[in-house]
């Protein structure tokens, strides 16, 4: 496992050196130029092909594992996610792929994951609905379409600040690792590493400097990776809660369906409307008050890089039960609505300005 971590890690951390290197060569295609959208809060262009690191260290962790276990499944699953991190690059490159097109792309990579690797949901602890799920595939796998698709697409939505969405995803694939350890599936802890070292080796120039973004084919990689990963130790290991996966990832998700349920019915907005409304956001807004005003590059960057350890937090608060008791489906539900109320409270309370006290970091641009 750590070959394969240090592999990946290393393969990463270098093609990400060589296209920050080189990012004058590319960088009319890959650099984000339009700083002026509601979600833009970087002071210069940035190149948005992290993704492409992402990608290789997982490639390069995927290989070492396939020599060491000589199992195909893992390079098969490397297979099924182009699609999504295809279409999420040529967004990166091109800025005219909308979020339908994107979504639907997963859904294209989770119903070949489904076919070509048996990766589908077909329980749920939730005894009618198992039984449902069990007799009639084509549920199944509408289930699955939309739980990968979701889960793909809520990783992308918090991809929103220097090292925000591949800390989390590193929380995430480290409970998913210690969990494949716990039922020694040795397959699955080694995709979970490839992963944790592709990621790390991107964090590197991304946190908290901020010289690389992993952009929506970084991701959604990400996020489709996670989705599948989630999928197949449900699948593989009936001792295994489908509930804990769903505690790991509970923050993109809810973050998601509070956006949808707050645009739709609170703004009377199109779900798919842009605004500057997360969670994220308004934790940058009005709990990070660092150097507010200031246009400084250094400033803005050090501001962006401050909001990402409160999410982070946010995130252990759901990771951590979910490692605890990985098979104990009750506890798991219980954690997953203490989450869900948290996380309401604790927007009401920045929404409303009165955030304690003792969160508020604060400096001023005269300083």
């Amino acid at each position: 496992m750590l070959l394969i971590l240090l592999i990946s890690l290393a393969s990463a951390l270098v093609l990400g050196a060589l296209l920050i290197r080189y990012s004058h060569l590319h960088e009319r295609f890959s650099a984000d130029h339009d700083l002026s959208g509601v979600q833009k809060f970087h002071a210069e262009p940035v190149p948005r092909v992290g993704g492409i690191p992402v990608a290789l260290g997982l490639v390069a962790g995927s290989l070492c594992l396939f020599f060491q276990t000589h199992t195909w499944w893992p390079l098969l699953l490397l297979l099924t996610a182009v699609p999504a991190f295809g279409v999420g690059l040529i967004e990166d490159l091109t800025k005219k792929v909308g979020p339908g097109p994107r979504l639907i792309a997963t859904f294209i990579s989770a119903i070949f994951a489904y076919f070509l690797i048996n990766a589908g949901l077909h329980r749920l602890d939730i005894p009618f609905v198992d039984t449902i799920l069990s007799d009639i595939w084509p549920l199944s796998l509408l289930m699955t379409v939309i739980a990968v698709g979701g889960v793909a697409h809520a990783v992308n939505i918090i991809d929103g600040y220097n090292g925000l969405s591949g800390v989390v995803a590193i929380f995430i694939f480290l409970a998913m690792a210690y969990v494949s350890f716990k039922v020694q599936d040795v397959e699955m802890m080694g995709v979970c590493f490839a992963m944790i070292g592709a990621i790390a080796g991107f964090l590197f120039w991304n946190f908290p400097r901020g010289l690389i973004f992993s952009g929506d084919g970084g991701a959604y990689l990400v996020g489709f990776m996670i989705a599948e990963v989630s999928v197949l130790l449900v699948q593989r290991h009936a001792s295994i809660s489908p509930w804990f996966p769903l505690l790991c990832v509970i923050y993109p998700v809810f973050e998601t369906v509070f956006s949808i349920y707050r645009r739709k019915f609170l703004q009377n907005r199109a779900i798919g409307y842009p605004d500057a409304l997360h969670l994220h956001q308004i934790i940058y807004k009005r709990v990070v008050l660092w150097m507010v005003g200031s246009r400084e590059a250094s400033h803005l960057t050090q501001r962006n890089s401050l909001t990402s350890p409160y999410l982070w937090a946010l995130s252990s608060f759901s990771v951590v039960p979910a490692m605890l008791f990985w098979s104990n489906t009750p506890v798991l539900i219980c954690f997953v609505f203490a989450f869900m109320f948290t996380y309401v409270r604790l927007y009401r309370m920045i929404v409303r300005f009165r955030t304690p006290r003792w969160m508020l970091l604060r400096k001023s641009a005269s300083d």
